[in-house]
């Protein structure tokens, strides 16, 4: 996300406008990119939470 919005800044700075359309490109597909792992992770971090709680009940872990 850093790296995104580095690239964003610089863009903006730019006088050619190639330079600086190739550079919103690169920062949007970073900044997708970092959006996309964020989420993975998020996901990976609930199905090992899901994991360890279907574990502890099968193992008698939660008493009710």
């Amino acid at each position: 996300m850093e790296t995104a919005q580095s690239l964003l800044r610089a863009a903006m700075s730019m006088t050619d406008e190639v330079v600086a359309t190739r550079l919103k490109l690169l920062a949007d597909d970073y900044q997708r990119r970092a959006e996309k792992a964020s989420s993975a992770d998020a996901e990976r971090s609930v199905a090992r939470t899901a994991a360890r709680t279907e574990h502890d009940w099968s193992e008698g872990g939660f008493a009710g």
